[in-house]
C-alpha cells in the first residue's frame, strides 16, 4: 500500500508539472549581447619637437602611411638630407620621399615629407608664414586645419595639396599629388601624416 501511494503521487506530481509546462511555457532566456574587442589599438600621435631623425621610418613608417592613405605605395621612401642654412636660421633639413619606383626621379614622388629645425621658435614660424603668403600669391587656396593641438595651413593648388606648420623650434609639411587623396579627405588625411612626422616611434 506504501508502495503503491508513492507510485501515485508520483504520477500525479508529474503530470501537475507536465500540465503546467505545457500550460505556461518559460520566458525565452534575455539576449546576452556580443562584445567584439577591437581588432587593433587606434593611437593618437603625440607631437613633440624633436631632433630630426635620420630616417623615413622614423619620419612616417611606410606601414602607417599606406593606412593612412588606404593603398600600398610601391617603392622604399628615399631620405634626402638637407644642410644647415644659418642665414635663413635653419640649422638641419631632411626631406622624405614616398611611393618611387625603381629608376623614377624625385619629382616623380606622390607625397613628400619635410621637416626643418631652426635656432628659435620665432625663426620656425616665420618660415612657415613665409611659405603659405608665398603660395596664396601664386594663387593657391589656404585654409587653417587642426594638427594635433597645434593649427597648420593647408594649401590646395592645381598640381598639389600641401599641409605646413611649426611646432617649437621645427616646421613641417606634407605634400601629396592632385588626385591621390581625394579632395574631401585631404585635410585630415594630411593632418594625421604631419602629427606622425613630428611623433618618436616609440609612441606609435
Amino acid at each position: 500500500m506504501g508502495s503503491r501511494t508513492v507510485v501515485l503521487v508520483g504520477l500525479v506530481l508529474g503530470c501537475t508539472v507536465a500540465c503546467s509546462a505545457e500550460q505556461a511555457p518559460p520566458p525565452p532566456a534575455p539576449p546576452i549581447p556580443k562584445i567584439v574587442p577591437p581588432t587593433s589599438a587606434s593611437r593618437v600621435p603625440v607631437m613633440v619637437d624633436r631632433p630630426l631623425p635620420d630616417d623615413c621610418e622614423l619620419v612616417v613608417p611606410v606601414e602607417v602611411m599606406n593606412q593612412r592613405l588606404g593603398r600600398e605605395l610601391p617603392g622604399e621612401p628615399r631620405l634626402i638630407i638637407g644642410i644647415p642654412e644659418p642665414a635663413l636660421g635653419r640649422t638641419g633639413k631632411i626631406d622624405c620621399y614616398y611611393g618611387l619606383a625603381q629608376g623614377q626621379q624625385l619629382a616623380a614622388a606622390p607625397v613628400v615629407i619635410g621637416l626643418s629645425a631652426y635656432n628659435d621658435e620665432a625663426t620656425a614660424r616665420g618660415r612657415v608664414t613665409d611659405s603659405v603668403s608665398a603660395e596664396r600669391q601664386e594663387g593657391g587656396a589656404v585654409s587653417e586645419v587642426e594638427v594635433g593641438k597645434q593649427k597648420g595651413s593647408l594649401v590646395v593648388t592645381r598640381d598639389e595639396r600641401l599641409l605646413l606648420g611649426s611646432l617649437g623650434k621645427t616646421t613641417f609639411v606634407v605634400r601629396v599629388k592632385a588626385g591621390v587623396v581625394p579632395d574631401d579627405q585631404v585635410g585630415p588625411v594630411l593632418a594625421a601624416l604631419a602629427a606622425q612626422s613630428m611623433t618618436p616611434t616609440e609612441d606609435v
